[in-house]
């Protein structure tokens, strides 16, 4: 079992920056490979990016390339998403996943947070 509690959400700014964090608890932290995912009111929940086991490889959505970059720190049990030159389409809740498989796919993955909402205005 593992339990995921993202953070570093909030109200911001067109242009501004972020970064959200997500803890991880239980299993061995280092073993699985971590994504971020967000839900903007009304639409279906999207792949956002996903880091392997050691910090490599990464992959993004096309939507977001360029501009958020995930991270993680296994001493730490945490995984990053430094989100910057924010758009209010950013606007979302931002969960984080764990599983077992490098992948773009949300039904893969095992562990869910809560989630942490982001909210951009213009």
């Amino acid at each position: 079992q593992v339990q995921l509690v993202e953070s570093g959400g909030g109200l911001v700014q067109a242009g501004d920056s972020l970064r959200l964090s997500c803890a991880a608890s239980g299993r061995i932290f280092s073993s699985y490979d971590m994504s971020w995912f967000r839900q903007a009111p009304g639409k279906e929940r999207e792949f956002v990016a996903v880091i392997g086991r050691t910090g490599v490889p990464r992959s993004y959505s096309d939507s977001v390339k360029g501009r958020f970059t995930i991270s993680r720190d296994n001493a730490k049990h945490t995984v990053y998403m430094q989100i910057n030159s924010l758009k209010p389409e950013d606007t979302a809740i931002y969960y984080c996943a764990a599983g077992q498989v490098f992948t773009t796919r949300k039904a893969e993955y095992d562990y869910w947070g809560q989630g942490t909402q982001v909210t951009v205005s213009s």
